[in-house]
This record gives C-alpha cells, sequence and structure tokens, in this order.
C-alpha cells in the first residue's frame, strides 16, 4: 500500500446520494465518533477519549452486542516460544492468494503482540496453563504452528467485548446505544463532519438526530446478512459499506466473501445467524469425514482439515456436490465429554440445544457467509479516500486479508489499525470545519420485505459456488429491484417508508450490487472467489484488486476500477477511470 494521501482527490467529493430519513431533530457534537462497538470501535474510542478528544460511540444495538461478541476461535499473534511475526506473515501472505499488501501484513503481525498486551492490560483475560502460567495457544486452519491465543474455552469475542465495555463505562466515554448511523455529514469541500444516525426506541435520544465531528471511525462489521444463512448476527446489514459508497469513498475487494467451512447444519430452509462451530475445534484434532466416514481432506491439502479456509470449503462443496448431499460432517468425538465441556462449552451448548450431542455423533457441517475481507479502501493509518472517514475492522479493507482472510486474524486487525487509526486523529487532527450540508436524498428506499429477496438472491446465484450465468441472473434481479424503486420514486414520488427496516434492506441492496458486479468482472477462481466458468487462478490478467465507488454524475451507476497491480494506489488519489457495470 502506498504513502497515504490527503483524501481530496476525485472520490472525496460525494455522490449526492442520501437515504430518505426525516431532518436531525437532535444533535451532540464531539471532536470524535466512533460508529460500532466491536473490538476496533471501542479500541478506537478508548485510545481517542485517553488523549482528551472528545468521543462518542454509536452502536446499533447494545455496546456488547457486534460481531466480536461471536468470535469463538481467538485472537492470532506470535506469542509462542519459537513462533516469530515473519512466520506469521508467511501464513497471513499464503491464505490471502496473493492479494495481500505485504506491508499492510507485516505491521499487523509485528505490531499485533504488543496490542495483544495492551489488551489484556484492559482487562480482557486469556485462557492460561495450569501448569506455566502462560497463555495457552491453539491452531487454526493455514496457521503452521499454534499461535491463537483463546478465552473461556471458546468464548473469546464475549471476553473482550466484556473487557473493552467495561474500560469504556468506567471511562465515561458517550455512547449512544440502539442507533442506526444513516449517512456521513460532509462539508463544501467532501471533508467529513459527522453523521446522521436514528435511535431506535425510547432513551436520552429519540429518533433522527446527528453527531457533529471532523473525524468518524466506521467501524460496523460486516454484510453477513446479504446472504440467506450467515454466521453473522441479524444487524450486519453492510451499514458502513453503503454509508461510506454515499460518501463518494472507495470500496475493494467485496467479491471475497468468506464462506465459514464447518456451520451447523440447521436444515435447507434455515436463514439468518446460524451456530458457529469453530475452526479451533479442527485445531484440536476434529476431523470432516463424509457419511461414510471418508476423511475427504486427506491428500487435497498438506494441512487437511486445517487448510486456509476457502480450499476447505471449496472441498465441503465439492465432496457435497459428488454424493448429493446437503452437508459434510465434523467429527470430534475423540475429544470425549470433558474436554468438549472446558474447552468448547459454549459449541456443545449450541449444538445440544438443536438436538446434536458432539460428544456422541459427528456434528453436521456446512459452509455460510462469514467474513467480508474485502470492504472500504483505506491505508496503513485507516484513512478512506473521503478526508476525515476511517474505516477498522470488518468493514474496512486494509490490504491484510487479500482473498480470503487467515482464521483470528480478524480480532487483531481490528486492534492494531484501530490504534493506528486513533494515533492518526491524535497526532494530526483532520480539519473541522462546522455542521455538514444538508443534502436532499435521491435514492429510492427498498421495502422491508426486499430483505429476503435480495438474501435469496445472493445465495443462488453468489454464495460459494459463482459462474458467468449465475451472477448475470443475480445482476439482473438485484437491478429490477433497483430500478422498480427508482421508478416509482421519479414517476410518482413515491418510496417505501423510512423506518429502520427500509433503511436495512437499501443498504444490502447497494452492497450486494457492489459484491456481484465485482464477482462478475473477476473471470478467475483466486482465494474464497469460486468462479466454476473460470475454476484456475489467473495472475497475469487478475492479481490485482477491484475498486468500486458510486457515480458523482450518473447515480445508478457503479464504476469498478481495477488497480494496476496488487498494491492499491494512495487513498489521496482515488481512482478514477469510470467503467461502469
Amino acid at each position: 500500500m502506498s504513502t497515504p494521501g490527503t483524501g481530496t482527490g476525485t472520490g472525496a467529493v460525494g455522490t449526492g446520494i442520501r437515504l430518505h430519513a426525516p431532518a436531525p431533530g437532535w444533535a451532540v457534537d464531539a471532536d470524535v465518533v466512533v460508529v460500532g462497538s466491536g473490538v476496533a470501535g471501542l479500541t478506537a474510542a478508548l485510545r481517542c477519549a485517553a488523549a482528551g478528544r472528545r468521543t462518542v460511540v454509536v452502536t446499533k444495538a447494545r455496546l456488547d452486542d457486534g460481531s466480536t461478541r461471536w468470535a469463538q476461535g481467538g485472537i492470532a499473534a506470535a506469542l509462542g516460544d519459537g513462533d516469530t511475526p515473519e512466520q506469521h506473515l508467511d501464513d497471513t501472505l499464503v491464505a490471502g492468494a496473493g492479494l495481500c499488501d505485504a506491508a499492510a501484513v507485516r505491521l499487523l503481525v509485528t505490531e499485533g503482540p504488543d496490542a495483544v498486551r495492551r489488551l489484556i492490560a484492559t482487562g480482557a483475560v486469556f485462557d492460561t496453563s495450569a501448569e506455566t502460567g502462560e497463555i495457552e495457544l491453539t491452531r487454526e486452519g493455514g496457521h503452521h504452528r499454534r499461535r491463537i491465543a483463546h478465552a473461556g474455552g471458546d468464548a473469546t469475542g464475549a471476553e473482550i467485548s466484556r473487557a473493552l465495555v467495561e474500560a469504556v463505562q468506567e471511562a465515561g466515554i458517550r455512547t449512544v446505544e440502539n442507533a442506526l448511523v444513516l449517512d456521513l455529514l460532509q462539508d463544501a469541500r467532501g471533508r467529513t463532519a459527522g453523521v446522521t444516525l436514528h435511535v431506535m426506541g425510547e432513551g436520552q435520544h429519540d429518533g433522527v438526530g446527528a453527531v457533529h465531528a471532523p473525524a468518524v471511525i466506521l467501524a460496523t462489521g460486516g454484510m453477513g446478512q446479504v446472504f440467506s444463512a450467515t454466521t453473522n448476527p441479524s444487524v450486519s446489514t453492510g451499514d458502513g459499506v453503503a454509508l461510506a459508497l454515499r460518501a463518494g469513498a472507495e470500496v475493494s475487494d467485496l467479491e471475497f466473501v468468506q464462506f465459514h467451512p464447518t456451520v451447523l447444519f440447521l436444515g435447507p430452509d434455515a436463514e439468518g445467524q446460524q451456530p458457529l462451530v469453530s475452526e479451533a475445534v479442527r485445531g484440536e484434532g476434529a476431523y470432516l469425514v463424509d457419511a461414510d466416514g471418508v476423511r475427504f481432506m486427506v491428500g487435497q491439502h498438506e494441512l487437511a482439515e486445517l487448510a486456509p479456509r476457502d480450499i476447505v470449503a471449496k472441498g465441503i462443496m465439492r465432496r457435497m456436490q459428488e454424493q448429493g448431499t446437503q452437508h459434510m460432517y465434523l467429527d470430534a468425538r475423540h475429544f470425549g465429554a470433558q474436554m468438549w465441556e472446558q474447552r468448547f462449552p459454549t459449541i456443545l451448548a449450541a449444538c445440544r440445544s438443536h438436538g446434536i450431542d458432539p460428544v456422541t455423533e459427528p456434528i453436521p457441517v456446512a459452509p455460510a457467509a462469514h467474513y467480508a475481507s474485502g470492504g472500504v479502501r483505506t491505508d496503513l493509518h485507516g484513512r478512506t479516500t473521503v478526508p476525515g472517514l476511517y474505516a477498522c475492522g470488518e468493514v474496512a479493507c486494509t490490504g491484510v486479508h487479500g482473498a480470503n482472510r487467515l482464521a483470528s486474524n480478524s480480532l487483531l486487525e481490528g486492534l492494531v489499525f484501530a490504534e493506528r487509526i486513533a494515533d492518526d486523529i491524535i497526532t494530526d487532527p483532520p480539519a473541522g470545519s462546522g455542521p455538514g450540508i444538508p443534502v436532499p436524498a435521491t435514492g429510492p428506499l427498498q421495502p422491508a420485505e426486499a430483505r429476503y429477496e435480495i438474501q435469496r438472491i445472493m445465495t443462488d446465484g453468489a454464495g460459494v459456488l459463482r459462474s458467468a450465468e449465475s451472477l448475470r441472473t443475480a445482476a439482473e434481479a438485484l437491478e429490477g429491484l433497483y430500478t422498480t424503486a427508482l421508478t416509482e420514486l421519479e414517476s410518482q414520488g413515491k418510496t417505501a417508508v423510512p423506518g429502520t427496516e427500509t433503511w436495512e434492506a437499501t443498504n444490502l441492496l447497494c452492497v450486494a450490487r457492489v459484491l456481484v458486479a465485482a464477482a462478475q468482472r473477476r473471470a478467475e477462481t483466486r482465494g474464497c472467489h469460486w468462479r466454476e466458468d473460470h475454476p484456475d487462478r489467473d495472475d497475469a490478467d487478475w492479481r490485482r484488486h477491484l475498486v468500486v465507488r458510486l457515480s458523482a454524475t450518473e447515480k445508478r451507476a457503479l464504476v469498478v476500477t481495477p488497480t494496476e497491480t496488487a498494491d492499491f494506489p494512495s487513498v489521496g488519489h482515488p481512482l478514477s477511470q469510470e467503467q461502469s457495470s
């Protein structure tokens, strides 16, 4: 990734597209507003507040309800004897399938161990060895060493969330809970001036309001709800990516959606958040088998069940196709009851609640949408192409993950880049220019029921297996939803009633269109993007990123621009080559 820029290029002036919403009825002033309350958002907030910056945290549900609390496996860092950041870097680059930004990965793995130690100092308690007192480390897919620190057996995210929430509360940081962020406020030059948001239900504030601040940190998590089955919570509707696109920011690599290979299979019609069976279960010796008990991953990769996630997901899907089945099995009966109860109590309880006992029977599993490797394009300080707008965590594309995230690198990325963003704001605060200029809404809202149609379209056409035909069908169906709503708005002045469900459906349609447009363009198979009609990796033509933005002149167009190389250009010079999809 190149030297950070100033963010004053052609993409910084915004698109003029905003969600239909009432005018803000209340306002709060701050130096920094953090949108999201996972590991990335709360880490950034704590660091900014500690430096004396007036910090406000806005979160869609409660402070501890984000994606972080659902992280089971742990956090990866070179903390063990014999392990080094260089080895961690090598494993990350391999998993990323040629599209990781080496400079970003090097920052992650070198700054990561100390960032974990600072997290521990904040109050997070990791599992330790009874004999040595040292942090217990386990192994997950793609890692050649044990470097995954965990807490509560398989409740790492919940412990990290607990520690950070308590620290935020003790620091007295102002928080606005149950608030859906709507749009970025910008001044006449396109610089960040805060956000508009809607607070749901009763509270200190209610309805649509604004937080005025020259620095906005997006830490809104993922967009897994764009698919029917996902490990993401219901709040993960791509709000941060959609907001950034409407503000004129660039996003990249959205086609690389990681489907976690081992999600508890609840039936072909299961929808919404599905129980995750952590990769750490395989790290401790569980193995994948078909209905006949055959270990089908052996011989497919040197690490077998511990290969990178894209390889395991593909292995499962191929076996399912060959046998005409809807799931495979994860067998860990040899663990015994004591190990299940002590090491994986959360997973054990989830399985038993659905009538499956891992102690005595294999667990039915199938891939489900899990993590967005792409997102809002940033530099090494978390700056986006919009001045004053930062992004970290799953909403961001820092260059760390490339075409496929290495297991348990996500929590570490949130920590490291949140700290870097806070340091950038502290040492070089964005220039503020007062409240943003109101921009009339110009795009249509989707009706609430469109959410389920979008999920069906995406699951059928842009899931684990993709092809030119499936993606064309998906693109046409998504465009149909958009065109119908746009026609009603332009010809009749009608749009769906503004509200949480219609805003979420509109955000989901926005990110779905971008994902499909990028997946159509990437005519190869790489990482977690699997094109059946282009089954091979093509470094000559496709070892590069696809950067997408909304056109500022043609409000229906998605501008898709390939980078020249596998490295991103500076965020100070947004890509301007218009290739509408």
